[in-house]
């Protein structure tokens, strides 16, 4: 079958364009949306493919899927907002604007440690289901009452779900608004960002299916402890479209996993990053926060990811697992499956990739499509100086 590549490219980005052509060509994709922004304009946004497992409906321009974990992304920045408007200080402890949280030692634990995984507050002490994450008060009451499973700020472990209600609370306190209110009037509404955290009905048919990956036998196996096992399975929340195209799960404010975008709308938020606060003529963040943000907090083996290197919300360069940077000042995040935003500020440059095709990312690289896409984007860049 011959794919076609729709969208807007840059001739000096063409070996970008191919190689995203290529993933499709070998059987790496189905579809999928890449795009990049330089100094606030696009330079690549280009879709292929078809966003059902029956490949019977083609990905168009607004086509949306579930980018998992980049919604942390968005979360954090979120909370980097209210950082800029004097509103929380993540220094202080998050009792302060949680009076709850105050139980079983967490009393002094600040608000910078949720933000760099290394609260202890990765899953839940009793078994949970997907539906269960649809109920707010149940999920953030039961953390609250929760002790950490390790000493917190002495060691990251991947918040996977928990990420996002906890600073979604944070948010919520604060502001009294849900964090996907929040996200929608402080972020994609003035950034006319076609991206959401709790979607509205009306976009139900633009979401793609996701092809969910070949989980190996003994999968369970290969987490560093059984930290992970218990974090990663309770609740399992299956890709399935029975699960993720469910009303119930898109209308739902799961601000670590459940975001519904594309590559377009997630480098037009990036850019914000990317741009140093500043885009359109507005200030969205001060460079002070945004030093903040990509000042490191804690680098060793987390429990759960490995090697890694958490500022505040967002995963900063190392040479362990992104040989592709050409830059320190650069964050990044990744969605379960392979969908990948990298903001680097050196370059004002913004790279995103949303695809439904999940696969297991091999822990060297990551995912070896946007590793690729990555790699020659930044040769495109060199070529073009």
């Amino acid at each position: 079958m011959v794919v076609e590549i729709h969208g807007f490219c840059k001739p000096q980005y063409e070996e970008l364009k191919n190689a995203f052509l290529q993933d499709f060509e070998e059987g790496l994709e189905v579809g999928a949306s890449c795009a990049v922004i330089i100094d606030g304009r696009y330079v690549v946004d280009i879709w292929a493919g078809h966003k059902d497992i029956a490949k019977t409906i083609f990905w168009e321009k607004d086509t949306l899927v579930n980018v998992y974990s980049i919604t942390k992304i968005m979360t954090a920045l979120c909370v980097h907002i209210l950082v800029d408007k004097r509103l929380i200080d993540v220094e202080q402890p998050v009792a302060k604007y949680w009076p709850e949280f105050a139980q079983n030692g967490k009393e002094k634990l600040p608000v910078k440690y949720l933000m760099s995984h290394s609260a202890g507050l990765l899953g839940w002490d009793i078994p949970l289901t997907q539906e269960d994450l649809y109920n707010w008060d149940k999920v953030t009451n039961l953390l609250a009452t929760y002790k950490p499973w390790w000493e917190s700020g002495t060691q990251s472990g991947y918040h996977g779900v928990t990420f996002g209600y906890l600073l979604g609370e944070l948010v919520r306190r604060i502001t009294g608004k849900s964090l996907g209110t929040f996200f929608k009037e402080e972020v994609a509404k003035p950034l006319g960002a076609d991206f959401h955290i709790g979607l509205p009905e009306e976009h139900d048919n633009r979401v793609a299916e996701l092809f969910p990956p070949e989980l190996p036998e003994g999968f369970a196996d290969t987490f560093p402890t059984s930290i992970g096992e218990r974090s990663f399975f309770n609740p399992i929340i299956s890709p399935a479209p029975s699960s993720i195209k469910s009303r119930g799960y898109l209308a739902a404010e799961i601000p670590a996993v459940n975001g519904q975008g594309n590559a377009r709308s997630m480098a037009r938020i990036g850019s914000v990053v990317a741009c140093n606060g500043r885009l359109d003529g507005r200030r969205y963040l001060s460079r002070r926060t945004i030093r903040k943000a990509i000042k490191q907090q804690i680098y060793g083996t987390d429990l759960i990811v490995g090697p890694t290197r958490w500022g505040l919300g967002w995963a900063l360069p190392t040479k362990e697992d992104t040989p592709y940077w050409e830059t320190w000042r650069a964050c990044s995040g990744g969605g379960m499956g392979g969908s990948r935003l990298v903001m680097d500020i050196e370059n004002k440059l913004c790279f995103a990739y949303a695809m439904n095709k999940m696969i297991l990312e091999i822990p060297e690289t990551g995912d070896p499509r946007t590793y690729k896409l990555i790699k020659i984007l930044y040769e495109c860049i060199r070529e073009d100086k």
